[in-house]
């Protein structure tokens, strides 16, 4: 890294003007509001959730709270869905 940059007055050629595509400073210091919440989780699944925070140098439950946070960011921005009919259950007490 020895060599310096040697700099010439050329032609740029084409140049393309990209738009400012960042979010601005008081966006990116917004926390949305927490709720603390109790739930039971399988061990495998926060077991999975610890080694994989880990490797990533996180925090585990951030992992979840993401996680849950994008399953809602890509339901919201679905059309309203209809529910399907519910399946009656069979009635084992109209047996002959």
């Amino acid at each position: 890294m020895s060599e310096k940059i040697k700099y010439t007055n050329e032609p740029l050629g084409d140049i393309k003007v990209v738009p400012d595509f960042l979010p601005p400073p008081d966006q990116l210091a917004f926390r949305e509001e927490g709720v603390k919440v109790t739930m039971s989780l399988s061990k495998r699944s926060v077991d999975f959730f610890k080694a994989e925070a880990a490797r990533h140098h996180t925090q585990y439950q951030r992992m979840i709270r993401r996680l849950i946070d994008a399953y809602v960011d890509a339901f919201q921005q679905r059309p309203e869905r209809q529910k399907p009919a519910s399946r009656k259950r069979p009635d084992s007490a109209s047996k002959p």
